[in-house]
Protein backbone atom coordinates (compact mmCIF):
# COMPACT_ATOMS: atom_id res chain seq x y z
CA UNK A 1 0.00 0.00 0.00
CA UNK A 2 1.37 3.45 -0.87
CA UNK A 3 2.16 6.12 1.69
CA UNK A 4 -0.67 8.22 0.23
CA UNK A 5 -3.17 5.39 0.79
CA UNK A 6 -1.90 4.85 4.32
CA UNK A 7 -2.20 8.58 5.03
CA UNK A 8 -5.74 8.69 3.62
CA UNK A 9 -6.81 5.69 5.74
CA UNK A 10 -5.18 7.19 8.84
CA UNK A 11 -6.97 10.52 8.37
CA UNK A 12 -10.29 8.78 7.68
CA UNK A 13 -9.91 6.47 10.70
CA UNK A 14 -8.91 9.34 12.99
CA UNK A 15 -11.74 11.64 11.94
CA UNK A 16 -14.45 9.00 11.87
CA UNK A 17 -13.26 7.27 15.03
CA UNK A 18 -12.52 10.29 17.18
CA UNK A 19 -15.70 12.12 16.13
CA UNK A 20 -17.75 9.06 17.11
CA UNK A 21 -15.81 8.67 20.37
CA UNK A 22 -16.52 12.30 21.21
CA UNK A 23 -20.20 11.73 20.47
CA UNK A 24 -20.18 8.93 23.05
CA UNK A 25 -18.17 11.05 25.47
CA UNK A 26 -20.90 13.68 25.21
CA UNK A 27 -23.47 11.08 26.25
CA UNK A 28 -21.39 10.44 29.37
CA UNK A 29 -20.39 13.99 30.30
CA UNK A 30 -22.28 16.57 28.23
CA UNK A 31 -25.78 17.99 28.34
CA UNK A 32 -28.19 15.52 29.84
CA UNK A 33 -25.53 12.84 30.37
CA UNK A 34 -26.57 9.18 30.50
CA UNK A 35 -29.77 10.05 32.37
CA UNK A 36 -30.88 12.50 29.68
CA UNK A 37 -29.90 10.12 26.91
CA UNK A 38 -31.92 7.38 28.64
CA UNK A 39 -34.97 9.67 28.82
CA UNK A 40 -34.67 10.35 25.11
CA UNK A 41 -34.21 6.64 24.32
CA UNK A 42 -37.35 5.88 26.34
CA UNK A 43 -39.27 8.57 24.44
CA UNK A 44 -38.47 6.98 21.07
CA UNK A 45 -39.40 3.46 22.16
CA UNK A 46 -36.40 1.71 23.71
CA UNK A 47 -36.91 -0.76 26.53
CA UNK A 48 -34.26 -0.65 29.29
CA UNK A 49 -33.35 2.90 28.24
CA UNK A 50 -30.68 3.40 30.93
CA UNK A 51 -28.91 0.25 29.76
CA UNK A 52 -29.30 1.35 26.14
CA UNK A 53 -27.85 4.79 26.88
CA UNK A 54 -24.87 3.25 28.65
CA UNK A 55 -24.32 0.73 25.86
CA UNK A 56 -24.62 3.38 23.15
CA UNK A 57 -22.13 5.71 24.85
CA UNK A 58 -19.70 2.89 25.58
CA UNK A 59 -19.95 1.52 22.04
CA UNK A 60 -19.39 4.95 20.52
CA UNK A 61 -16.33 5.64 22.67
CA UNK A 62 -14.90 2.13 22.39
CA UNK A 63 -15.50 1.60 18.68
CA UNK A 64 -14.35 5.14 17.92
CA UNK A 65 -11.05 4.74 19.76
CA UNK A 66 -10.44 1.29 18.24
CA UNK A 67 -11.19 2.60 14.75
CA UNK A 68 -8.92 5.61 15.22
CA UNK A 69 -6.10 3.38 16.46
CA UNK A 70 -6.69 0.83 13.73
CA UNK A 71 -7.11 -2.00 16.22
CA UNK A 72 -9.50 -4.88 15.48
CA UNK A 73 -10.63 -2.69 12.63
CA UNK A 74 -13.42 -4.81 11.08
CA UNK A 75 -15.01 -5.30 14.51
CA UNK A 76 -14.70 -1.59 15.35
CA UNK A 77 -16.18 -0.72 11.95
CA UNK A 78 -19.00 -3.23 12.55
CA UNK A 79 -19.84 -1.53 15.86
CA UNK A 80 -20.00 1.83 14.06
CA UNK A 81 -22.34 0.33 11.47
CA UNK A 82 -24.55 -1.17 14.18
CA UNK A 83 -24.86 2.16 16.00
CA UNK A 84 -25.68 3.98 12.77
CA UNK A 85 -28.31 1.44 11.67
CA UNK A 86 -30.01 1.65 15.07
CA UNK A 87 -29.95 5.45 14.85
CA UNK A 88 -31.42 5.37 11.35
CA UNK A 89 -34.22 2.94 12.22
CA UNK A 90 -35.14 4.43 15.59
CA UNK A 91 -34.84 8.13 14.86
CA UNK A 92 -33.83 9.29 11.40
CA UNK A 93 -35.72 7.18 8.84
CA UNK A 94 -39.11 8.74 9.51
CA UNK A 95 -37.68 12.23 8.88
CA UNK A 96 -36.56 11.39 5.35
CA UNK A 97 -33.24 11.45 3.56
CA UNK A 98 -31.81 14.92 4.15
CA UNK A 99 -29.97 15.70 7.38
CA UNK A 100 -31.05 19.35 7.21
CA UNK A 101 -34.70 18.42 7.72
CA UNK A 102 -36.17 19.06 11.16
CA UNK A 103 -35.15 16.09 13.29
CA UNK A 104 -32.32 15.13 10.92
CA UNK A 105 -32.74 12.68 8.06
CA UNK A 106 -30.78 9.50 7.62
CA UNK A 107 -28.18 10.53 5.03
CA UNK A 108 -25.47 11.44 7.57
CA UNK A 109 -25.77 8.21 9.57
CA UNK A 110 -25.74 6.18 6.36
CA UNK A 111 -22.62 8.02 5.17
CA UNK A 112 -20.84 7.18 8.43
CA UNK A 113 -21.90 3.52 8.14
CA UNK A 114 -20.68 3.27 4.54
CA UNK A 115 -17.33 4.87 5.43
CA UNK A 116 -16.96 2.40 8.31
CA UNK A 117 -17.76 -0.49 5.95
CA UNK A 118 -15.09 0.74 3.51
CA UNK A 119 -12.49 0.91 6.27
CA UNK A 120 -13.44 -2.54 7.57
CA UNK A 121 -13.13 -3.95 4.05
CA UNK A 122 -9.86 -2.23 3.10
CA UNK A 123 -8.31 -2.69 6.52
CA UNK A 124 -6.60 -0.14 8.73
CA UNK A 125 -3.50 0.20 6.59
CA UNK A 126 0.14 0.00 7.56
CA UNK A 127 -0.07 2.95 9.94
CA UNK A 128 -2.21 1.12 12.47
CA UNK A 129 -2.07 -1.12 15.52
CA UNK A 130 -3.50 -3.97 13.46
CA UNK A 131 -0.44 -3.79 11.22
CA UNK A 132 1.99 -3.38 14.13
CA UNK A 133 0.50 -6.39 15.94
CA UNK A 134 0.14 -8.42 12.73
CA UNK A 135 -3.63 -8.63 13.10
CA UNK A 136 -4.98 -8.79 9.63
CA UNK A 137 -8.36 -9.55 8.29
CA UNK A 138 -9.41 -7.35 5.44
CA UNK A 139 -10.57 -7.75 1.88
CA UNK A 140 -13.51 -10.15 1.54
CA UNK A 141 -13.05 -11.46 5.08
CA UNK A 142 -13.04 -7.91 6.44
CA UNK A 143 -16.11 -7.05 4.37
CA UNK A 144 -18.04 -10.10 5.57
CA UNK A 145 -17.07 -9.63 9.23
CA UNK A 146 -17.78 -5.90 9.13
CA UNK A 147 -21.10 -6.25 7.34
CA UNK A 148 -22.40 -9.34 9.12
CA UNK A 149 -21.44 -8.25 12.64
CA UNK A 150 -22.61 -4.67 12.04
CA UNK A 151 -25.97 -5.55 10.54
CA UNK A 152 -26.45 -8.51 12.89
CA UNK A 153 -25.65 -6.43 15.96
CA UNK A 154 -28.09 -3.72 14.92
CA UNK A 155 -30.85 -6.22 14.19
CA UNK A 156 -30.31 -7.98 17.51
CA UNK A 157 -30.49 -4.72 19.45
CA UNK A 158 -33.57 -3.54 17.60
CA UNK A 159 -35.37 -6.88 17.99
CA UNK A 160 -34.64 -7.14 21.71
CA UNK A 161 -34.95 -3.50 22.83
CA UNK A 162 -36.82 -1.35 20.31
CA UNK A 163 -40.58 -1.04 20.73
CA UNK A 164 -41.70 2.11 18.88
CA UNK A 165 -45.05 3.56 19.73
CA UNK A 166 -47.76 2.70 17.24
CA UNK A 167 -48.78 5.50 14.89
CA UNK A 168 -52.27 6.81 15.49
Amino acid sequence: MSDQSNLALLVLRLVLGLFLAYHGYNKFFGGGRITGTARWFASIGFRAPSLQALLAATTEVGAGVLLAAGLLTPLAAAAVIAVMIVAIVSSHWKVGFFIFKDGGGWEYCASIAVAAFAIGTIGAGEWSLDHALDIGFHGWVGAIVTGAVGIGGALAQLLVFYRPKAST
